[in-house]
C-alpha cells in the first residue's frame, strides 16, 4: 500500500473506539495526527498512550464538540499550526443518539443527535475543504457513516436517518470537491464492539453480535482503521464519493435490528431518551410503562 508517512491527520472521536484505533494506526503508518475529542478524560489517556507508544512528536489532542463550528474550525488550525498542513480528515466522532419508539422521540433528542452525528460531519468538510483548497494539493476525508444509513431495520430511526445524510453528504460532497482533487467517502461499519457500543459489558456484546452476523468474529476498531488507511492512502486514489461497509457480511444477510434486539430497538424498546457515546456525559433514558 502506497502510505501516509509524512501526512497530517485530524480524526475527530479519536480517543477512544474506532477513533482511537485509527488514530494509532495512523500514526504507526508515519502520520501525524491530532486527535480531537469531546471527552478530556479520554483525549488525556489517547495522548499519553500514543507518546508512550513513541510518538510523542507527531501526536496533539484537542478537546473539540464537533457540533461547534469555532471548535471544529479550531481544530483544524491546530493541524496546520502543529504539523504545518491538513492532508487527511476522518470526520468520525458520534454518539448513540435518541433510542425508543419514534412516538416517544423528543425535539431535543432528536436535535441533539442529529448535531452531533450529522452537522458534525458537515461542518467537518466544510472547514476540512476549506484548508486542503488553499494548500492546492487534495486531500482525502473519510466519514463514518452506518449500516443503519442504508436499511429500515439497520439502527434506531434517529440514528439511521442522521447517517443516511452522512451517505448523502459523503456522495454530494465528492462531487463538489473533486476538481480540488479532494476525495471524500465513507465507512459504514456494522457490530463493532467499542465502548460505545458495549456500555459496560464488552464480553456480552462481543457474543451478541457474533450471533449476529454470518462472519464468526466481531468487529473491532481495528477492523475500521484498516479501511480508513485504505480510503486516506494513495491506493484509493481513484475512489471517492464511495461507501464501504465493513460488517461481516451482515448487511448481506440484512440487518433485522429489532429482532435481534427487541428490547432496545424501535416499538419494542422499553425505554426512550438520549445516549451520549464516550463523550463522559451521561445518558438520558426515560423507562416506559
Amino acid at each position: 500500500m502506497r502510505g501516509i508517512a509524512g501526512k497530517t491527520a485530524v480524526v475527530t472521536g479519536g480517543a477512544s473506539g474506532m477513533g482511537l484505533s485509527t488514530s494509532m494506526r495512523f500514526l504507526e503508518e508515519g502520520a501525524n495526527v491530532v486527535i480531537a475529542d469531546y471527552n478530556p478524560e479520554t483525549g488525556a489517556a489517547a495522548l499519553k498512550h500514543a507518546c508512550d507508544e513513541g510518538y510523542r512528536e507527531r501526536v496533539r489532542f484537542i478537546q473539540t464538540d464537533v457540533a461547534e463550528e469555532t471548535q471544529v474550525a479550531g481544530m483544524i488550525d491546530t493541524a496546520v499550526r502543529e504539523f504545518g498542513s491538513l492532508d487527511i480528515l476522518f470526520n468520525n466522532a458520534g454518539v448513540g443518539g435518541a433510542i425508543g419508539p419514534l412516538t416517544e422521540t423528543t425535539t431535543e433528542d432528536w436535535d441533539y443527535s442529529m448535531d452531533v452525528l450529522a452537522k458534525g460531519v458537515f461542518l467537518g468538510i466544510k472547514h476540512g475543504a476549506r484548508q486542503m483548497r488553499r494548500q492546492s494539493e487534495g486531500g482525502a476525508m473519510i466519514n463514518t457513516a452506518s449500516i443503519a444509513a442504508l436499511s429500515g431495520d439497520g439502527g434506531p430511526l434517529v440514528y439511521s436517518a442522521a447517517k443516511a445524510a452522512v451517505v448523502s453528504m459523503t456522495k454530494s460532497a465528492a462531487v463538489e470537491l473533486a476538481p480540488d482533487k479532494i476525495r471524500v467517502n465513507a465507512i459504514c461499519p456494522g457490530f463493532i464492539v467499542t465502548p460505545l457500543a458495549a456500555l459496560g459489558d464488552t464480553a456480552g456484546t462481543q457474543a451478541a453480535f457474533q450471533r449476529a452476523q454470518p462472519w464468526p468474529e466481531h468487529g473491532s476498531g481495528e477492523h475500521i482503521a484498516g479501511a480508513a488507511l485504505y480510503l486516506a492512502s494513495d491506493d484509493a486514489a481513484f475512489v471517492t464519493g464511495e461507501h464501504l461497509i465493513v460488517d461481516g457480511g451482515l448487511m448481506a444477510a440484512g440487518p433485522e435490528l429489532s429482532r435481534r434486539f427487541p428490547k432496545t430497538s424501535g416499538r419494542n424498546s422499553r425505554y426512550s431518551g438520549v445516549t451520549r457515546g464516550s463523550t463522559g456525559e451521561s445518558p438520558d433514558l426515560r423507562k416506559l410503562d
